[in-house]
């Protein structure tokens, strides 16, 4: 499966937003190695070096065409980027802040993985996470229900993620507790404002339709979204702005958890 990093930073300012709130709950801590999993482009990564200069940050992917953008826009000395496969990846001795936004939903079993990282951890090292909620939404529900739908069955059976990508934050809660980790952890659903035609279609290029992309054709692949674009177009009606601009209300949940080692 071949990342897209410019399609993925098309809507920057809504997927870094969530980052931020997560950074916001972070307790106050003085670290000299912090790790994000799943760095994407590294436009985040830099924030982390940028607010604690003191320490050394690496931001880690298993995209090579995120890591080579994030590679060749890093520009803070204390920030590296590397690849990694998150499946068999183990937290390093000493990292003393673990970041991980919109990756864990990516990986099969992240539960089980979750579970290691967290024990991994030395006392004192605190945890940052958030992953998006939205399987149940139309925006991947009617992607199923196309990827089901007799023209696609058969070449993409067992491709889209289902709605039990992530767990309830209860679920996460009661994982980092036993875990021996104070739990914070809670969910929001932005209410957020794309603009332009398709533009739902746009989003999910970027993100969720990239496992259909791999799976097929270049030929079906434009069949498969010409399907999406019609069915998904009631659930998100557009409306005109005072101003004229054509606006689509796109609601997206995410799922944060923050936690200290005891």
């Amino acid at each position: 499966m071949e990342w897209n990093p410019t399609q993925y930073a098309q809507f920057s300012d809504h997927r870094s937003r969530p980052f931020f709130d997560l950074l916001g709950r972070i307790p106050q801590l003085d670290p000299t190695s912090i790790v994000d999993l799943g760095c994407g482009p590294g436009n985040i990564t830099e924030v982390l070096a940028q607010r604690w200069p003191q320490a050394q940050v690496l931001g880690l992917d298993s995209s090579p065409e995120m890591v080579a953008r994030a590679n060749a826009v890093a520009a803070a000395e204390n920030l590296s980027f590397a690849l990694a496969d998150a499946a068999s990846w183990d937290v390093p001795e000493g990292t003393d802040l673990l970041v991980s936004s919109a990756m864990l939903q990516w990986l099969d079993g992240h539960q089980v993985h979750l579970e290691r990282w967290l024990r991994q951890l030395a006392p004192g090292a605190v945890v940052a996470i958030q992953v998006p909620g939205n399987f149940t939404s139309p925006s991947h529900a009617v992607m199923r229900e196309v990827a089901q739908s007799p023209r696609w069955v058969e070449k993409l059976r067992g491709v889209l993620r289902h709605g039990d990508a992530v767990a309830d934050p209860s679920d996460y809660q009661q994982l980092f507790i036993r875990c021996g980790l104070e739990a914070d952890v809670w969910e929001t659903t932005y209410q957020q404002l794309l603009t332009g035609a398709d533009p739902v279609l746009s989003w999910v290029r970027g993100t969720a339709l990239l496992p259909v992309k791999a799976a097929l054709s270049a030929a079906d692949y434009l069949a498969f979204e010409d399907d999406y674009r019609a069915a998904i177009a009631e659930h998100y009606p557009s409306f005109t702005a005072l101003d004229g601009q054509l606006l689509t209300n796109f609601p997206f949940r995410r799922i944060f958890m923050v936690g200290r080692k005891n």
